[in-house]
């Protein structure tokens, strides 16, 4: 791995210790791991507690959709993993997405965002702010400069992503905040700059220390890392986490205690986990390059994507995606998916095992080629999600579905 390797986020490896293994110091007797509250409602020891809960106690439980104490363990231990005051934890990643937008914006508002995004972000902002009043402006990942001159007074959150999905163009996250904070400077507006971490993960990069406001997370990916959950995170300051909170109880996207459980469980295997998916990434890559029917190859780890140096300044390590492009459009990507048999057809990413998707059939699904040129995506594109196999495996499975294609 070409970047140095960073310890996780919070200031000291004891503290990102405790915040995998647990946040608080054990008691003499009791389960090693957290139980599952799976309770939708909670008993109240007298009438006085419902009296505390109305006057704001937040020790007080009452309704699942509310607060649920194996999910409150969760977004502790999240929060001392991100570095930042809280999180939150939601059903899926798109709830997270989306309750964090709706807590932020009013109808007359506006969004600039970059172009390149995750499909499901952006048929929200295209088809479903709209709805809602809410502008969506949209800029190319090169232009961040340009972002400075979209910025209004209406403008209420900056949004991108970094590494981008599936294209994984690398942007300077300093640069982008500085180019916000003096533009909204300028137009009287304090936009929130939220980052989707997904692709990167708080272990290879890590927002806050960039000057982001707020970050959202497919948990259901690397925090989960197993492709048996659904969870979102969201995570920021207190206040802003508070807006997000309302948000939850209104539209319901709670997490569920069982799948907070395995996200307990998953993240004490995080680091291990990253890591090996990082190192499979490099060197599968690598042989990939120049390889025989493969026309490019993309993953920020290569000397030969055009931000490299980016990438190699703010991440820890590359991550664990890596995208080619085949010869031959999609009946060759189509082609190369279906003979391999160690890598798994299927949409997702972030497992234990390598996945392979066809951005244009999952992600990236209905899209008109317009669309799909602005977002630099292919036909002939395939998505790499590497997993921790031994590496010579995963060599010998694309050598071969590549040859056969």
């Amino acid at each position: 791995m070409s970047a140095r390797r960073k310890a996780i986020n919070p200031r000291s490896l004891g503290l990102a210790t405790r915040a995998i293994h647990g946040s608080h110091v054990a008691p003499y007797q009791g389960p090693v791991t957290t139980p599952i509250a799976q309770t939708s409602t909670y008993r109240f020891q007298s009438s006085d507690d419902a009296v505390r809960y109305a006057a704001g106690d937040p020790g007080v439980y009452v309704y699942t959709r509310y607060h649920n104490p194996t999910v409150r363990e969760l977004e502790e231990r999240l929060a001392l993993i991100m570095g930042c005051e809280k999180t939150l934890v939601f059903a899926s990643g798109m709830a997270a997405i989306t309750s964090a937008i709706f807590s932020l914006v009013r109808d007359g508002d506006e969004i600039v965002s970059t172009t390149a995004l995750y499909g499901g972000t952006y048929r929200f902002f295209r088809d479903s702010l709209p709805n809602h009043g809410v502008g969506v402006r949209f800029v190319d990942h090169e232009g961040v400069p340009e972002i400075g001159r979209m910025i209004t007074r209406k403008t209420r959150i900056v949004y991108f992503e970094t590494p981008t999905n599936p294209t994984l163009a690398v942007i300077d996250i300093r640069k982008l905040v500085a180019a916000v904070r003096n533009a909204g400077r300028r137009a009287g507006a304090k936009p929130v700059i939220m980052l989707d971490n997904t692709f990167a993960t708080t272990l290879n990069q890590d927002p806050f220390s960039l000057g982001v406001d707020a970050v959202v997370e497919s948990g259901t990916k690397y925090l989960g890392g197993h492709s048996d959950l659904m969870a979102g995170v969201v995570a920021g300051s207190e206040t802003f986490i508070a807006g997000v909170h309302g948000v939850l109880k209104h539209l319901g996207g709670c997490a569920d205690p069982l799948a907070a459980f395995l996200l307990l469980r998953s993240l004490k295997t995080f680091d291990l986990r990253v890591e090996r998916q990082n190192r499979n990434a490099l060197e599968l890559a690598t042989f990939l390059e120049g390889m025989r029917g493969v026309k490019r190859v993309i993953y920020p780890g290569l000397r030969s994507h055009p931000d490299h140096r980016i990438a190699k300044k703010q991440m820890a390590g590359f991550g664990g995606m890596v995208t080619i492009e085949v010869a031959g459009g999609v009946r060759s990507a189509v082609r190369v998916c279906d003979a391999l048999r160690i890598a798994v057809n299927a949409m997702s990413l972030g497992g234990v095992e390598t996945l392979v998707s066809i951005p244009v059939y999952s992600s990236h699904i209905n899209m008109k080629p317009a669309e799909l040129k602005r977002h630099g995506v292919t036909p002939g594109m395939i998505r790499i999600s590497t997993g921790i196999e031994h590496v010579d495996d995963l060599k010998k499975d694309f050598r071969e579905a590549i040859g056969r294609r």
